[in-house]
């Protein structure tokens, strides 16, 4: 009787996860501006079902969404009307254009700077800074004098002046986290950088330096988020940033 429970539960469990498999739709495609020629990144995809993604450098995207589910597509905040799956006829290749005009710029050739590799060096370059500790009472062990004399414990002297060296102490620490602060200043820019906001809000000259500033992320989101997450957060910063940008000017006209 308990064999044949166990044998309906796991057909069960299977048909469940079969049927689920079956529901679920992925969608891909490439995204272009109005003249349907130049490929769109940083095209925000997204589904009724909590599901999204970001194109690629060539406009590409993949989303896996339920087959009753709808997408649709953000850039800049100005979402395209919404697409149901079951209307899509080609999910291998759904394309689509929207009414922006991608200007075309210069490339210029930079060599970006590789931040891992000037961290490990930062560290290796002031390793006694970062590793230094407080110090304290130590005990030292003395070896033997000979093959039978019980090795002695005594006080570290080194250990025991260094306690006393108040000033060297204090300026080893406040150097110590300054050079943390510094790290962390420093991956923040890595991740934050004025290349990618530029990319994906258009802002340059003073505007794009107070966004630097007025939305310059915290270090839990910038370790924590996920890129699609990290670059949705800029994106809704920049709606924020340009809705308080409109409310300023229409106060300057009023004045």
């Amino acid at each position: 009787m308990l064999r044949t429970v166990l044998i309906i539960l796991c057909l069960l469990l299977l048909t469940a996860a079969t049927q689920t498999a079956i529901g679920q739709v992925r969608i891909s495609g490439r995204v272009f501006d109005m003249s349907q020629s130049n490929p769109m990144q940083a095209v925000s995809v997204l589904s009724n079902s909590g599901t999204g993604t970001i194109t690629d450098s060539l406009g590409r995207y993949t989303i896996v969404v339920p087959e009753t589910d709808s997408i649709w597509f953000s850039y800049l905040g100005k979402p395209t009307p919404k697409y149901a799956v079951q209307n899509i006829r080609n999910i291998q290749l759904f394309e689509v254009a929207l009414h922006v005009n991608v200007t075309e710029l210069k490339q210029v050739m930079v060599k970006p700077r590789n931040y891992k590799m000037d961290s490990i060096q930062n560290r290796l370059d002031y390793a006694k800074a970062f590793n230094f500790q407080k110090p304290g009472i130590g005990i030292s062990m003395n070896p033997p004098s000979s093959g039978t004399s019980p090795a002695g414990v005594g006080l570290d002297m080194d250990e025991f002046i260094n306690i006393f060296r108040f000033r060297r102490n204090r300026n080893m620490i406040a150097f110590r986290e300054r050079l943390e602060r510094e790290e962390i200043d420093k991956y923040i820019d890595h991740r934050f950088s004025r290349a990618l906001v530029i990319k994906l809000t258009k802002l340059k000259g003073p505007d794009l330096d107070t966004f630097m500033v007025r939305y310059r992320p915290p270090l839990f989101l910038v370790q924590n988020a996920t890129e699609y997450e990290f670059q949705s957060y800029i994106k809704k910063s920049f709606e924020k940033f340009h809705k308080l940008q409109l409310i300023m000017g229409e106060l300057k006209k009023e004045d």
